[in-house]
């Protein structure tokens, strides 16, 4: 048996315990300070307690243009690949210009709305 295969999960479980430890260490540092600084136990909950999701409107209309976009960019270069011979080389830039016109239409309708 080869020493690199024991001590690759030696040092695994060491590393897992270090980030375990210092995560453990960081928060218990945190709250100390904040016991310092006069809070009690319920301003303290209050800043652990996860606050609602609220949506964006918009959100949904920037990720459907860009959806949108990027499904105009394989099809252009399924087109492009089938009748010029391009090479496959060709999607990640469409998808790229595509999406990035996405985003700029995206902008301009947002701002037309807010306004």
């Amino acid at each position: 048996m080869n020493e690199l295969e024991i001590l690759i999960p030696i040092v695994f479980f060491l590393a897992f315990g270090a980030v375990l430890g210092t995560i453990i260490l960081t928060r218990h540092k945190e709250r100390m300070t904040m016991i310092e600084k006069g809070m009690n136990a319920e301003d303290i909950k209050s800043l652990y307690v996860k606050q609602t999701f609220q949506t964006n409107p918009l959100a949904s209309l920037k990720w459907g243009i860009v959806l949108i976009g990027i499904g105009t960019a394989v099809i252009v270069g399924m087109w492009l690949r089938n009748s010029f011979m391009y090479d496959e080389g060709i999607f990640p830039g469409l998808i790229a210009t595509f999406g990035g016109i996405a985003l700029v239409l995206f902008y301009f309708i947002a701002g037309k709305r807010q306004q």
